[in-house]
């Protein structure tokens, strides 16, 4: 056991990832402050979280508040086709949270205090006893330990991994909500308690019920899907990517911001080619956003006593549905190495990263044949094991 009580630690980006992170951290003894680039509280734009253990850990093992409070599930996974009609269904429990309602308890539980909004952390140095980050603002921090948590589009990835960068893998993804209580009884009633499949050629579309605004509920609740497209590298992307205001997007274009002719566009071919209660959630949202589907995998997450954890670290396409399970494992297995360390923050680091990267390396390449088959090879089939969500593997 290890005693942190006189310890500092930063962690750059406020997200799941980073505010897991810093709360085990903080119960290490470590004194932690959060600096999160956005002016203001974070909103995920409504995305869905299906729940995994490493997520939910914090509210299993730690936490004062309920996970049954944040949560919904459903009992089946199914598949329909155009028609409509049930190609396949079986058991299977899943959770899932929103976002923001994730974020927001998470947030909570660490407070307000030691959180700071509106730090854009650009760079780092270090020396044998201490790190320093570099704001935009022209404001620096140091301390004993720094965890850089900032996301797909990190800005000190390449100072671990100079070749590093993201690879567009093909397609993106439709994403939206729409609250079921809207959507016409019969649909509700097909959709309410699963996660439901549509595979078309070249493609393929999951949705789930997560918790909305108001409530759990099922009055409450909204579907939440990704719908995955097919679009080629080159200037058809970077026109679709262009958002409402002339501004490109590299990773995402944001609701209300996707060009009206492309959200035109996805929503005939939803009519046209997926089963009618799939395409009825689809049509009727009214500010679907774009993602772009990248990999990108640095070899490092360890330099002296500087780590880089999460998505910064590796993000990987969502067909797992386990990016935000892999942001909180790293905070947990790191949380684990110092304990264990004596105190000695740079050698828990290096025993931390070898599992972390082989982790990272398993869930990319799993994800990466998941697209492959769905979108190009056309051999995605339903009820297949090896396609089951997981961090660790299909179905764990």
């Amino acid at each position: 056991m290890s005693d942190y009580s006189h310890a500092s630690a930063i962690v750059v980006g406020g997200s799941i990832g980073g505010l897991t992170a810093a709360l085990l951290l903080r119960e290490l003894g470590f004194t932690v402050d959060v600096y999160e680039r956005t002016p203001n509280a974070l909103d995920g734009r409504g995305s869905g979280i299906v729940l995994q253990p490493d997520t939910v850990r914090w509210f299993s093992e730690r936490s004062t508040q309920d996970l049954a409070d944040l949560s919904t599930s459903t009992k089946y996974v199914q598949y329909l086709d155009r028609s409509g009609d049930l190609v396949y269904r079986e058991e299977c429990t899943w959770t899932y949270t929103s976002w923001g309602t994730f974020y927001r308890a998470l947030l909570a539980d660490f407070g307000t205090e030691h959180y700071h909004y509106g730090e854009y952390a650009c760079g780092f140095s270090q020396d044998a006893d201490r790190a320093t980050v570099r704001f935009v603002s022209g404001r620096t921090e140091s301390a004993d330990l720094v965890v850089f948590a900032d996301g797909v589009t990190s800005v000190v990835r390449e100072r671990f991994d100079a070749d590093a960068g993201l690879r567009y893998a093909g397609y993106i993804g439709w994403r939206g909500t729409f609250p079921l209580r809207d959507l016409d009884p019969a649909t509700q009633d097909i959709l309410h308690d699963a996660i439901t499949y549509d595979v078309i050629p070249n493609s393929h579309i999951t949705m789930y019920p997560i918790p909305g605004e108001t409530g759990l509920e099922l009055q409450d609740r909204l579907m939440n899907y990704v719908w995955y497209r097919n679009v080629p590298a080159g200037p058809e992307l970077t026109e679709m990517l262009i958002d409402k205001r002339g501004f490109p997007g590299a990773v995402s274009v944001h609701p209300g911001q996707v060009q009206d002719r492309y959200v035109a566009e996805m929503k005939a071919a939803a009519a046209e080619l997926l089963a009618p209660a799939v395409a009825e959630v689809v049509t009727a949202t009214e500010k679907p956003y774009l993602q772009v589907l990248a990999d990108v995998r640095s070899s490092k997450m360890a330099v002296g006593r500087v780590a880089l954890i999460g998505d910064a670290a590796c993000a990987a396409r969502p067909h797992a549905a386990a990016g935000t399970a892999k942001a909180a494992a790293d905070g947990w297995a790191l949380a684990a190495a110092l304990q264990e360390a004596g105190g000695d923050i740079a050698a828990a680091l290096t025993k931390w990263e070898p599992a972390q990267l082989q982790l990272s390396d398993s869930l990319l390449r799993r994800v990466v044949a998941m697209g492959e088959r769905s979108q190009f090879t056309n051999t995605w089939t339903p009820g297949d094991p090896d396609l089951r969500f997981g961090l660790y593997g299909p179905g764990h």
